[in-house]
């Protein structure tokens, strides 16, 4: 059966607030209509509200989303239900996005606006220039009670913390000679480094001197002395020897090969 673009967008913005409500401890939404064109969408996190002319924290909140019949070539209804003191939200609850209230973009989602909405919410993201409630931006540019953002989690925090690695794990399961875990999240960066770390402990190290400097080192810069003490000697070069009018860097770290053996000289 044919769709409409129309239908298929909202199909795939029911799938995508389904996707973000596995991802997110912040957002649930409930929706009406088949397809869902009317949401409800709340928020449990950390926002602003004015009651009795005291501003105080409030932890729930409701944001009502309808999809217009011109969707998604025009911006959504947006109207905040719950009480909110916020720069960019009047008191009625009519939400100001900014360039995208007057230059609506209909290829933004919306599990990408709902993002917006929560970084509103939370005062990661205000604007006191062009406000809808003047008071509250008044209040924002002088207020030194609280810090922004008030709720440090993005709107995907579950997805987030299962991206994060603990080094701590990470040492006690890699083991010499097995290759890092392949989990999903796991970062190439991390991999490639412990890869890097597993070839270096499984080299032979060079015995040390007294003071600590290696062995190899030790006969890497005395062979480097004596050819330069025999090249400023020879009148003329030897044959087969270049000699370039310049200071030799006695401070060279000996390269080692694949088997992990040092340079061997002969006296």
């Amino acid at each position: 059966m044919h769709e409409s673009p129309r239908i298929r967008r909202l199909r795939n913005d029911l799938l995508a607030l389904d996707r973000l409500n596995v991802e997110s401890s912040v957002l649930r939404f409930r929706g009406k209509g088949n397809p869902v064109q009317h949401y409800l969408v709340e928020f449990h996190g950390k926002s602003l509200a004015r009651e009795r002319g005291k501003v105080t924290v409030r932890d729930r909140h409701e944001v009502e989303i309808k999809l217009g019949a011109s969707y998604p070539r025009t911006m959504p209804e947006i109207r905040w239900l719950t009480p909110i003191y916020h720069p960019n939200i009047s008191e009625i609850g009519m939400v100001c996005l900014g360039g995208y209230g007057t230059h609506w973009v209909p290829s933004l989602n919306l599990d990408e606006l709902c993002g917006m909405l929560w970084d509103m919410a939370r005062f990661h993201n205000y604007d006191i220039r062009s406000p809808y409630n003047r008071e509250a931006a008044l209040w924002v540019a002088n207020q030194s009670t609280f810090r922004f953002p008030l709720d440090p989690r993005p709107l995907r925090d579950l997805r987030a913390a299962l991206g994060r690695v603990d080094p701590a794990p990470l040492e006690k399961t890699v083991q010499a000679g097995a290759p890092p875990s392949k989990e999903p999240g796991y970062p190439l960066a991390i991999e490639a480094e412990s890869a890097a770390t597993i070839r270096q402990d499984n080299r032979p190290r060079p015995a040390a001197h007294g003071d600590g400097t290696p062995r190899e080192s030790s006969r890497y810069r005395d062979f480097l002395r004596k050819l330069s003490a025999t090249l400023q000697n020879e009148t003329s070069a030897p044959e087969g020897v270049v000699i370039l009018d310049m200071e030799i860097d006695l401070r060279v770290r000996p390269n080692r090969n694949e088997a992990g053996e040092g340079i061997v000289f002969i006296e």
